[in-house]
């Protein structure tokens, strides 16, 4: 457990120094959005491209996957009622948003510590990593186009509408990092080795970003986005997880080790992408922010507790 909370400390060390560059006027809004910039259109898909292609596709096919992907299912269903009857209507780019803020789980950066030193193995991730970077993500990233589009008063072609999804760098690098992997394509160090040191760029461009926002924006929870991220935050790290432990134990009926493999990685925070992504298209930045910075905190004693409750 000690090992996993430093996977916290990091994270939070790293915001700090984006917090305090921009306190100190070293960067500013205008160094924020470039920071974003280049961790979605460069390190992020150099990022995915790394982690895709060397995933275990094997332990993709199990029990865990259906019941982390129903536990996604079924709480966006949740979060998409409760904020049509709460929250009255909304464009489709904020209900997006609000829907990757309630399910998208921090897989990369804090679940692999979490699942190396919590579960006693960082394959773990794979299953979630692949949902949410092949699926979950290039749906999010191809509505997010569309409502732009909308937007701009621009008309998209049935082609372009299909093909919204693959005109995404992301969702590219993805896609890329599934055939290599599918069909075993022999890489040369002398490509990955670039590949991965762009790739290390995209975690602390994330996090210094979330950093100058916090020091720059409105203090968390401030705002018309109060009453959304009073919704979100125990979707995703009290619903998220509840979901997961009952369908895991109730209809599926997984073992002691898989079952507290759900529980945590449902239980795992929002994840920063979320942030960068809702950066990229100007839409709820400050939800993406809050939900990020309240469910890092209030996802701790809920992975204590089930980690504990669950061995």
């Amino acid at each position: 457990m000690q090992a996993a909370l430093s996977g916290y400390l990091t994270i939070w060390s790293v915001i700090g120094v984006g917090w305090v560059v921009a306190h100190l006027r070293v960067l500013t809004e205008q160094h924020r959005r470039m920071l974003s910039r280049l961790a979605f259109t460069v390190a992020s898909p150099a990022l995915l491209l790394g982690l895709v292609s060397r995933a275990d596709l094997g332990h993709l096919f199990s029990g865990t996957l259906v019941v982390s992907a129903l536990a996604i299912v079924l709480t966006a269903a949740v979060y998409l009622v409760a904020a049509r009857v709460l929250l009255g209507r909304a464009g489709l780019a904020d209900r997006v948003v609000g829907t990757l803020c309630s399910v998208y789980t921090n897989a990369g950066n804090l679940g692999l510590p979490v699942a190396a030193y919590v579960l006693g193995d960082m394959t773990w991730m794979a299953p979630i990593l692949l949902i949410q970077v092949g699926l979950l993500q290039p749906v999010g990233l191809a509505l997010l186009d569309l409502a732009a589009a909308r937007a701009d008063g621009r008309r998209l072609s049935w082609s372009k509408y299909v093909t919204l999804p693959v005109r995404n760098p992301l969702t590219v690098a993805t896609l890329a990092g599934l055939l290599v992997n599918a069909l075993h394509v022999p890489v040369p160090d002398l490509v990955w080795r670039p590949v991965e040191m762009v790739g290390q760029l995209a975690v602390p461009a994330m996090l210094i970003a979330f950093g100058i926002s916090l020091r720059l924006d409105p203090a968390p929870g401030r705002g018309p986005h109060a009453g959304e991220l009073a919704l979100v935050a125990p979707l995703k790290v009290l619903l998220q997880p509840a979901i997961a432990l009952a369908l895991g134990a109730g209809v599926f009926h997984l073992g002691a080790s898989d079952l507290l493999a759900v529980t945590v990685i449902a239980a795992l925070p929002t994840a920063q992408n979320i942030y960068l992504i809702a950066s990229r298209y100007h839409v709820r930045t400050l939800l993406a922010r809050d939900a990020i910075f309240v469910s890092t905190i209030a996802s701790i004693p809920v992975i204590v507790a089930a980690s504990t409750w669950l061995r």
